[in-house]
């Protein structure tokens, strides 16, 4: 009876265990299904910064739209990763996530002025597909209501002559966006002597139209989100805006393109993807940014947010950012900022 009760227990034992191996087996089979379920159809887009400022408006804003518009199938995740000027988050796509079809990262004039200038540690633009820009802060030229200059030719016409007469004051550094904006006018006319050209970086746009109207320097290069208030209470006179057409709300700020000097310099929004991915892959999300940039729900998030209709997609938009990198990087050199 002993070794009846014994064989019995060990049976018992064996069929237990296989049991549970079996279940243990199917649970695991279930989560690695709901695991790979998930990451088929839920995007992520990484804004390069802390909460709060532009790359994260990129996610949230444009990654809601196209839930709600239904360009995509699920709420798009938005994961934030400061560090390096957003070098941080490109070195992670590259590096790590080369070939990951559901992600998306969010990018600017910055990104690409920081890749001209090597500031991400030798990575370069080609390493990842720039896959468009839907909006953008205009660039903006502006002096004081009681300045002289009465157009943009004016001024670029007295700098020529004396390089000394004029100094810009901007919300970035030397070398930085608003520094390389009135050196890309200035090489619209021939002019190449651009390090006698002054430049005062200070803490922001506001502190640069305050240098600019208490008369420190004679003119303030910016973006148009940053003069509105002082423009409506008659402080200040855009000279030009750096954009393809007028921007809407301001149209009696004329382009510098149709005062003759071909410069595009706006901080666009928009967005890049892994190298790795398959041109299928590239031009969907090309096409579902186009639906966004269509869509009324971002036109009316452009004019909540002091934007203007600036829609590169594609193919198009990836050849805008090499022509872009090219005339930053020579700029840069230059001017002193990089070798």
């Amino acid at each position: 009876m002993r070794v009846l009760n014994h064989t019995w227990n060990e049976e018992q034992f064996v069929t237990k265990l296989s049991l549970k191996k079996s279940i243990a087996a199917s649970l695991l089979l279930s989560i690695g299904a709901l695991g790979g379920m998930g990451t088929a159809t839920a995007a992520e887009c990484i804004a390069p910064a802390n909460p709060g400022g532009g790359w994260d408006f990129t996610c949230r804003t444009i990654g809601k739209i196209m839930s709600d518009i239904g360009a995509v199938d699920k709420p798009i995740q938005v994961t934030n990763m400061a560090g390096a000027g957003g070098g941080l988050a490109f070195n992670h796509v590259v590096a790590e996530r080369n070939d990951d079809a559901e992600l998306i990262v969010a990018a600017s004039s910055a990104t690409s002025t920081r890749l001209a200038q090597n500031a991400y540690a030798g990575r370069v633009a080609s390493d990842v597909r720039f896959v468009g820009a839907i909006g953008a802060d205009p660039g903006v030229i502006v002096v004081a209501k009681d300045s002289p200059f009465q157009n943009l030719g004016e001024m670029l016409d007295a700098i020529k002559e004396d390089p000394s007469s004029v100094a810009f004051a901007g919300g970035s550094a030397v070398g930085g966006f608003d520094h390389l904006k009135p050196l890309m006018l200035l090489q619209r006319v021939g002019f190449t002597d651009i390090t006698k050209v002054k430049y005062i970086g200070v803490d922001g746009g506001a502190d640069a139209i305050t240098q600019t109207v208490g008369g420190f320097t004679q003119a303030m290069t910016g973006d148009m989100s940053e003069i509105v208030g002082f423009l409506k209470a008659g402080e200040i006179r855009a000279l030009a805006v750096l954009t393809e057409e007028r921007v809407p709300g301001f149209d009696d700020i004329p382009t510098a393109k149709e005062q003759g000097f071909d410069v595009v310099a706006v901080n666009w929004r928009g967005l890049y993807v892994p190298k790795g991915v398959s041109d299928e892959t590239f031009n969907m999300w090309a096409e579902r940014l186009q639906k966004v940039a269509d869509s009324d729900e971002w036109k009316e998030a452009m004019v909540a947010n002091g934007l203007a209709p600036f829609t590169k997609v594609g193919g198009d938009f990836q050849s805008y950012i090499d022509g872009v990198v090219e005339e930053v990087r020579q700029l840069s050199k230059d001017i002193g900022v990089i070798q």
